[in-house]
């Protein structure tokens, strides 16, 4: 049997054996019905059975962390001009240690998932964020470029375990029946801290100074030091259901929860095949396309606006580090309009079909692809209306009608994360988490590739071809794929898995 076509059994219905009174019983009286999936334990340590607000803290502390990928990475994007004249070099190669983060930021996952899956969430959690602390107070204190850049490298190996694990995480906290607002909410993190890094941090370098930007990242990562450790026992839990009726809930104390650090019970001992996991589920297309049309979509519509606000606004209205953060404003708008619409529309979709079906089966996980189609209608039309708005804009007079399009391609570019992230994540749940490295090693890679040659397609062909040349890209390599995985690929493989 191939690996791609392992995700169809897993999609397959599975009749569980029937629950015992006691059982019932339990799960009635801590979720008020039966109609769970996944199943939870009768232990009041499956995360399943966690408390709202515990639930939701952790879920803070992982998007929060997501949040940190692309603000530290992005953050010091507005004193690049001030950075390169204090460590004595061009403002081109000043603009790597953004480079370099991005890359790394999608190669460090393949180090970090197996040694979430061996070892558990929480250590992962806790050293990253100690290690990321003392990474970026290397930054601060760096009197040359050199040095700058080392540190750099090993601020963004540990800052990136919560774009490893956030999907994971997420999974492992909440029921399938609010998985896309929960896992919206990660994702909208992930794209928000692109641009809230130099909106915010835009202040800081023209008020204070660069160096201080990284004192400010490294007391931030002292705080989600602090909060994972009180606040964010393990997640990874291994689930023991029994039909008898013999299990006894679990007695937790303080210390087993939050200061025993173990090797997760039942999980596989370290190998290196194990660290190659999240390119072989690059072999299923559910993941492959998914991954494509995402990664294809955020390097045109995260990436390559970001990277390039500087370049293309900065220089054709004359702006200065606060006033080129502040256009970063409609991206942050955009994204979290999108984001209302692209999650909690996700979950409504899949439950409704569930209620519809007589027999109370899992719904397809196409149906969570509904959304993505005019997710990617808004990312196309976002992008021209900005370089064809900025093409028009008279030199040195600042018009809000790119901001208009920035803003109309940010909520596309959350609606597609969002929708495209829940799919693959449904699709292949037994392997969220490597689902989640997959996505954003690809992403990461060509997001890296991306500012070494758009500047050279702006000077070769223009804003405006460059706008129609991007736009068929989208359409040939998100739009297209997309369509054939949601009503060819994907249910032909679901039916064939279930006989049909």
């Amino acid at each position: 049997m191939e690996l791609k076509d392992i995700e169809v059994e897993q999609h397959e219905r599975i009749d569980m054996p029937e629950l015992t009174a006691l059982q019932k019983e339990y799960l009635l009286k801590r979720h008020g019905t039966l109609e769970l999936d996944p199943m939870p334990s009768q232990d009041p340590a499956d995360p399943l059975n966690w408390p709202r607000w515990k639930t939701n803290v952790n879920l803070t502390l992982v998007s929060f962390h997501a949040l940190m990928i692309g603000f530290m990475t992005g953050g010091i994007i507005p004193a690049f001009q001030t950075m390169a004249t204090d460590l004595g070099v061009s403002l081109n190669t000043t603009s790597y240690t953004v480079s370099i983060q991005i890359l790394l930021l999608g190669l460090a996952p393949l180090f970090w998932a197996p040694l979430a899956e061996r070892y558990g969430r929480r250590p992962v959690w806790l050293v990253s964020t100690l290690l990321s602390m003392v990474a970026n107070i290397g930054c601060a204190r760096s009197t040359s470029y050199g040095t700058l850049m080392v540190a750099r490298v090993f601020q963004s190996i540990f800052n990136a375990p919560a774009g490893a694990l956030g999907t994971a995480v997420v999974a492992e906290l909440f029921f399938a029946r609010e998985r896309g607002f929960k896992i919206g909410i990660w994702t909208l993190m992930v794209t928000l801290g692109n641009p809230a890094g130099p909106l915010v941090m835009g202040f800081v370098a023209t008020r204070v100074g660069w160096r201080w930007i990284f004192w400010i990242f490294s007391a931030t990562n002292g705080v989600q030091f602090l909060g994972y450790l009180f606040f964010s026992p393990e997640t990874k839990y291994v689930r023991r259901t029994s039909y008898n009726g013999d299990v006894a809930a679990s007695k937790h104390t303080f210390r087993q929860k939050y200061l025993s650090f173990e090797k997760i019970p039942d999980s596989m001992p370290l190998k290196v095949s194990q660290f190659f996991v999240p390119l072989r589920l690059l072999g299923r297309l559910s993941v492959s396309i998914s991954t494509l049309a995402h990664s294809v979509i955020f390097g045109f519509c995260s990436v390559l606006i970001c990277v390039e606000i500087p370049a293309l606004l900065g220089v054709k209205f004359g702006l200065n580090a606060e006033q080129i953060g502040l256009n970063f404003i409609a991206n942050v708008i955009g994204g979290v309009i999108g984001e209302q619409l692209s999650g909690p529309f996700s979950d409504y979709i899949r439950n409704r079909r569930l209620r519809k079906n007589p027999h109370h089966q899992t719904p397809v996980p196409e149906s969570r692809l509904w959304f993505s189609h005019p997710a990617y209608i808004l990312c196309i039309v976002g992008f021209v209306v900005f370089l064809v708005t900025l093409d028009n804009a008279t030199q040195n007079q600042w018009t809000v009608a790119p901001a208009i399009g920035l803003a109309i391609c940010a909520a596309g570019n959350q609606m597609q994360t969002t929708s495209l992230f829940t799919y693959a994540v449904d699709r292949n749940l037994a392997d969220s988490g490597g689902v989640g490295v997959s996505i954003i090693l690809v992403r990461q890679i060509w997001s890296f590739i991306g500012p070494f040659w758009f500047p050279y397609m702006f000077d070769s062909i223009g804003l405006r071809g460059s706008a129609a040349l991007c736009s068929a890209l989208m359409v040939m390599f998100a739009m297209l794929p997309t369509a054939l995985q949601q009503f060819y690929f994907g249910p032909r493989k679901y039916n064939m898995g279930n006989g049909n």
